[in-house]
């Protein structure tokens, strides 16, 4: 009787934390993210081009900030073997940590060179990639009051790697979309949009030439979205909403779509609230969590001479601490970059400014 009374107790708590968790892993706290001693470990892999310089910064403010976090570092190389043992290193880190925070890793366009970022998401099952675009006060942009969150399906589509030569000069390239993982996805977006207060979904497809593949996606979609009945939902073609979302963009809130198109969505979400260096991002899975900015450049020709603009990589350091329940840092280095952006107007050149990426970061830590 008694183990039976202290079972329910634990998992009334293990659903109270489950309950405010930021939409992360949705798993028993056994296998959630380490923390020892009020300290949690994090995985960090600051990535090619101007990593080093954010991870820096990053690093530095949480040093200022006192955030109770300890990084396990990796500076791994898109160039790097998928069989070298930093990688492995590396990914034996995420599967003990349950949370890391990274730069971009390049990927070279070269036959045989599989992609680490694919490779990580799938070897984890990291099948959510959120992108939150909203206008920063004070940052010049083409269209105001825009705030909408892009959720993309991260594991199959035309990212599943399968292809091969049928013919010399004939190339087949496979897109996979399956009902299991739409179902997965799309649930995903409607539970966000329900968690988050947003009040629409619009499904991204291509079903009107693709039939089978996106039309499965779409009616996947729409069949899960009869579970939500609270929260509208409307579908969009994919070249349709390239259109929309230059010309109009308040109208979209939460959108969600397959791999591909997510990756082209989410560059021209950066480039209509200021650029790629003011957009954060997170991809998650049941049992991990990995946060990255949302417009994923490397910027390698701006690489080592201190221009880099650190926001998109601490926003996303951000939203890897409400991931953890640390609300009060997260809030405070938040409130933080805004201020350094909108009230000081300290900007980096991507920006319009001429401040360097040290001067931000100062900026940054003296308001805190």
């Amino acid at each position: 009787m008694f183990r039976s009374l202290a079972r329910q107790s634990t998992l009334k708590q293990v659903a109270s934390r489950l309950a405010v968790r930021n939409l992360g892993t949705v798993v028993e706290d056994s296998v959630g993210p380490k923390c020892y001693g009020g300290t949690y470990t994090v995985t960090l892999i600051p990535g090619d081009g101007i990593g080093q310089e954010t991870a820096a910064a990053v690093k530095s403010v949480f040093g200022a900030a006192k955030v109770p976090v300890e990084f396990e570092q990796f500076d791994l190389s898109g160039f790097t073997p998928e069989n070298d043992k930093l990688m492995q290193e590396a990914l034996a880190s995420l599967r003990r940590n349950k949370v890391g925070l990274k730069g971009i890793l390049y990927t070279p366009i070269r036959l045989g060179h599989s992609s680490f970022n694919v490779a990580m998401r799938k070897e984890l099952d990291i099948y959510a990639s959120v992108a939150h675009c909203k206008n920063i006060p004070g940052i010049n942009a083409r269209h105001k009051d825009v705030d909408f969150v892009i959720i993309r399906e991260n594991t199959e589509g035309e990212y599943s790697g399968l292809e091969h030569q049928s013919f010399p000069g004939v190339v087949e390239s496979l897109k996979i979309i399956t009902r299991p993982k739409t179902e997965r996805i799309a649930r995903y977006a409607f539970d966000y949009a329900l968690r988050h207060g947003r009040k629409r979904v619009t499904i991204v497809h291509k079903a009107n030439i693709m039939k089978l593949a996106d039309g499965l996606f779409l009616n996947t979609c729409r069949a899960v979205a009869k579970e939500y009945p609270t929260i509208q939902h409307n579908d969009m073609i994919v070249d349709n909403t390239a259109m929309q979302l230059v010309s109009r963009p308040q109208q979209f809130d939460v959108m969600v779509m397959p791999n591909l198109y997510g990756s082209i969505v989410s560059n021209i979400g950066a480039g209509i609230i200021g650029g790629a260096g003011i957009v954060p991002g997170a991809n998650y899975g049941r049992e991990f969590a990995i946060f990255e900015p949302g417009s994923r450049h490397v910027a390698k020709d701006i690489q080592g001479r201190n221009t880099a603009n650190p926001s998109s990589l601490i926003l996303s350091s951000v939203m890897m601490l409400r991931h953890l329940q640390l609300n009060e840092h997260a809030d405070q280095i938040e409130k933080a970059v805004h201020k350094t952006l909108s009230v000081d107007g300290i900007r980096t050149p991507d920006l319009g400014g001429s401040q360097s990426t040290t001067d931000f970061t100062k900026a940054v830590i003296r308001n805190l």
